[in-house]
């Protein structure tokens, strides 16, 4: 069996525990932030607009590509070796969000601003558009907790587990940008 799992989630790691319990060959995989949040759901449509407001401000994270957690998974799922594992998975580099932002302006060939705001404002913005409260906190959760810098660094978990790097945000940038999601 095997777990996808947060980084630096005290909650998500006591599930980690009970499951283990259960299942004590539990390989588990705790990812970073993922690249693909820059291109699917919200996050794509305000870049897609020129501008990502988030309650985040110079914290550092090592983006990862979920292409890696895919094959890290299936690895795990079919190959010897990866039972009672527990795998921190990232990117092989720290970005800020306003890094990451410049670079996917960069690759798409039009401005795209990232914009900080205070965890209040975004979650009564996030209330006006509609979304459910329990979504809200979570969201104020995790980019108030969990991307506190608790995460600001790399780890080997995806060498550890391929036997190879991980791909960088700036691979995930240029491939993603070809697709046009970002165009406006």
């Amino acid at each position: 069996m095997v777990l996808l799992s947060g980084r630096g989630e005290e909650e998500a790691q006591a599930a980690e525990e009970l499951l283990a319990q259960v299942h004590p060959g539990l390989t588990v995989i705790r990812s970073s932030f993922f690249a693909q949040n820059f291109d699917e759901g919200h996050f794509a449509e305000e870049i897609k607009a020129g501008q990502l407001v988030l309650p985040v401000g110079e914290v550092v994270e090592p983006f990862i590509d979920i292409d890696d957690i895919a094959d890290l998974a299936v690895a795990a799922l079919t190959e010897d070796g990866h039972a009672g594992q527990i795998y921190e998975v990232t990117g092989p580099r720290l970005l800020t969000f306003a890094e990451a932002v410049a670079e996917i302006a960069a690759a798409a060939g039009r401005p795209i601003e990232f914009v900080q705001v205070a965890p209040e404002d975004y979650a009564d913005a996030a209330r006006s558009q509609g979304l459910p409260d329990e979504l809200v906190d979570f969201l104020i959760y995790l980019f108030t907790t969990v991307l506190d810098g608790r995460n600001a660094h790399v780890t080997d978990g995806i060498e550890r587990g391929l036997g190879r790097k991980p791909g960088d945000f700036a691979d995930y940038v240029r491939k993603t940008a070809a697709t046009g999601v970002w165009n406006a």
